[in-house]
């Protein structure tokens, strides 16, 4: 075994570590389970520019109370070191295992380093997290979520004091001192009481929700009335359970149900494998209820509730699970459109969505004359620009979005927000069914305007060691030798987003890449318009290939231009498979 790897388990069997997990680790090395110590202990778990996430377990290379300690006390450091302890430190959690005594443990700490540590008094939306850090004026703040990863996960998310989660050069910084906590020796704690009773733990809740309900009200494009749209909603064991809810009441939308099996927040999300309303497994309980209550739509949030997915009935009756870029199309269309028929569009909005978010919402954004930008993924980058906006009076944010299932359609968030996105959702359900018009239809009308646009996404999931090396192989082999075609058809231009070079194929000229950050990103674009990017995912053990195609059509040919471009897609991501695994 790695004498790394040795001197650590050594460490760890000794106090000042806990008993619990002392008898953890002693128990693996007296069965001898090499494998998993090497798991365990041969890195320090990294605090990278999206915090921490990792598998719950005693060791250096996962999450439990020591490693969430050695982050809260780099981040602590990081705001004294700026002057800022007296503005405080927001700190929510999920539903997830741990997630209680991660968060208490972050708390204390803060309080240990004289920063006043503002708590929920419940489990909360990531959303919730970042609109009270701008409520409250605080500094930075922490949520401790894996969102919709497996229940063996957990995470710790840092923000700063504009809400969103911490870029450059925060982020930098703040790694930096991470890096400089070696031990757990080195972490300053009051206790709970204590930090309590000095007025450095401050408990907060329901004064922030009403906060948001207010705020959100502003944003609304309908007035408070009752409604007749039957929602059937799942939190799938998560922070949804409580607000999702009270904030459908609030505007009137009382004909709600809940799944009730996934309505009890619990961290081993007992009735699906992952609690992520992109599969489709988690959403049939879901899709069972609507066909019971005859539901107009159907919605779920993930266990952080910062992420929505929504079903609806199609032109045959049957519920339709549709993808994340449709309904970010579909929510930015709605505003747009609704914005620019009561001459409330401001003549300088803009939309921001993610490189790897379909271009169908470009063409949407320049139809109401908007400017769309086009951000790396992570909703970070989003916010960032949100910021830029702001700083500048340049634009006047309207929407943002990315594939993966994250929307934001109102300015006083900045990270996705499955709250006000389900609201908008339901708003829009609404105001189509009184116009007599189905959402199918609304879709279509959307790619019957601006051409059909099919996206697919293939992940790979490769864990462990070897895994993390398999993905390098592959990207680097990708820069190394990219494919000249895919699929029969030329590649025209390849953007390095590594290296911020693009390459036209035709010339073989560069160019630099000027309006986006470093990223282990590389995207092919092709003679007939397709597009594919391929990345390592920054939360999970995967590498993520996506797929972009588009046809013009009009409303008579959307059935068969859909299944064309289903099929170019299922053709191009085989292709593609055996390129990286050749």
């Amino acid at each position: 075994m790695d004498a790394t790897v040795q001197k650590r388990i050594q460490e760890w069997t000794t106090p000042p570590f806990d008993a619990a997990t002392i008898a953890e680790v002693k128990a693996l090395v007296d069965a001898k389970d090499e494998k998993e110590l090497t798991e365990r202990f041969y890195a320090m778990l990294e605090f990278g520019t999206g915090g921490l996430r990792g598998v719950l377990g005693a060791g250096t290379n996962r999450m439990n109370a020591h490693t969430v300690g050695m982050a809260a006390q780099g981040l602590a450091d990081y705001i004294a070191a700026q002057g800022q302890q007296k503005k405080g430190v927001v700190i929510a959690r999920d539903s997830r295992r741990m997630s209680d005594e991660f968060s208490r443990v972050a708390a204390e700490i803060m309080a240990g380093n004289g920063i006043v540590a503002y708590v929920f008094d419940d489990i909360a939306p990531t959303p919730l997290c970042s609109f009270a850090i701008r409520e409250l004026k605080a500094v930075s703040g922490i949520v401790i979520t894996a969102s919709h990863n497996p229940p063996e996960y957990n995470g710790f998310k840092a923000y700063w004091d504009d809400g969103g989660q911490v870029v450059p050069p925060h982020d930098t910084a703040i790694i930096a001192c991470v890096r400089k906590i070696e031990s757990i020796t080195q972490i300053k704690k009051l206790s709970w009481d204590e930090g309590i009773a000095k007025g450095l733990i401050k408990i907060i809740g329901q004064d922030i929700i009403g906060a948001y309900i207010a705020s959100l009200e502003k944003a609304a494009l309908r007035p408070r009335a009752a409604s007749e749209l039957k929602i059937a909603y799942s939190p799938l064991h998560g922070t949804g359970y409580r607000i999702m809810p009270q904030v459908l009441a609030h505007f009137g939308f009382a004909n709600v149900t809940l799944e009730s099996a996934q309505a009890k927040p619990d961290g081993n999300f007992p009735t699906v494998k992952y609690p992520n309303p992109e599969e489709r497994e988690a959403m049939q309980l879901l899709i069972e209820l609507a066909k019971k209550t005859n539901a107009d739509i159907l919605v779920a949030t993930d266990p952080d509730a910062d992420r929505m997915g929504v079903g609806f009935r199609d032109e045959r009756g049957e519920y339709l699970l549709i993808n994340g870029n449709q309904i970010g199309t579909m929510l930015e269309y709605y505003l747009l459109k609704r914005l620019s028929a009561e001459g409330r569009l401001p003549k300088n909005g803009a939309v921001v969505k993610t490189i790897v978010t379909t271009d169908l919402q470009e063409e949407i954004a320049a139809h109401f004359g908007c400017v769309a930008d086009n951000v790396l993924t992570g909703f970070k980058w989003i916010a960032l620009k949100m910021k830029e906006y702001e700083d500048a009076g340049s634009r006047t944010f309207i929407f943002g979005g990315e594939e993966s299932y994250g929307y934001l359609p109102v300015p006083f968030v900045r990270d996705k927000d499955a709250i006000a996105a389900c609201y908008f959702f339901a708003e829009m359900a609404d105001w189509l069914k009184g116009q007599g018009i189905t959402l199918n239809d609304f879709l279509n009308e959307i790619y019957a305007t601006f051409g059909l646009y099919l996206e697919g996404l293939h992940s790979l999931t490769l864990k462990g060691i070897e895994g993390i090396e398999r993905i390098k192989g592959m990207m680097a082999s990708l820069r190394a030798l990219p494919p000249a075609e895919f699929a029969g058809v030329k590649v025209t231009r390849v953007d390095d987003i590594q290296n911020l070079v693009r390459t036209d194929c035709a010339t073989g000229g560069t160019t630099a890449i000027a309006d986006l950050p470093k990223s282990d990103v590389l995207q092919f674009f092709l003679a007939d318009g397709t597009k594919i990017t391929m990345r390592p995912s920054g939360t999970e053990p995967k590498i993520k290939f996506y797929f972009s195609v588009k046809e013009k059509t009009d409303a008579k040919g959307l059935a068969a231009a859909k299944i064309k471009l289903a099929e170019r897609i299922d053709v191009l991501t085989k292709d593609l498979l055996k390129k990286v695994e050749a």
